[in-house]
């Protein structure tokens, strides 16, 4: 069985696997090929954009120290091919404040311990975490439920 792509898409070939015993070949990307020229506030947004650290030091550049590669920063830039660098760097700041409605899916760990302090003002990380690890270990969802904290009784 293929060990590449996403751990969504690991998770789909497995299931597919146990369910039908027939493998499921992933679909080929074509490569991507990273940007070499200087980038200025004039460039273009490239279509298929690559974020390499050359993108990363124009942005810290234009941004500051502060700049982050936030998730929906680098849709924003997937999906405006075209417009410029300048354009970018003005939508910024208005990206940078929003917080994420959906935590996407690769990110599971993330979306539990952030499920597990709302419904958990005064436990700690280290409770969070011992309730992750016995969630993920268990068959079905690793979405955070009251009953996650029964590991911690039983220690």
């Amino acid at each position: 069985m293929a060990k590449s792509g996403s751990k969504a898409e690991l998770n789909q070939r497995i299931a597919n696997f146990l369910r039908t015993g027939k493998k499921l070949v992933p679909k080929k990307k074509p490569t991507k090929i990273a940007r070499t020229e200087e980038l200025t506030l004039e460039s273009l947004i490239e279509e298929n954009i690559i974020f390499s650290e050359k993108h990363r030091a124009f942005f810290k550049q234009e941004l500051g120290e502060s700049f982050r590669f936030k998730v929906a920063f680098q849709k924003w830039l997937k999906s405006n091919p075209g417009k410029t660098y300048r354009e970018a760097v003005l939508m910024y700041p208005d990206i940078a404040v929003k917080k994420p409605e959906k935590i996407d899916a690769q990110f599971e760990y993330n979306t539990y311990i952030r499920d597990f302090f709302i419904a958990n003002k005064d436990r700690s990380l280290q409770e969070a975490i011992v309730c992750w690890k016995h969630k993920k270990a268990l068959p079905g969802s690793n979405k955070y439920d009251v009953s996650d904290l029964s590991v911690l009784e039983s220690r």
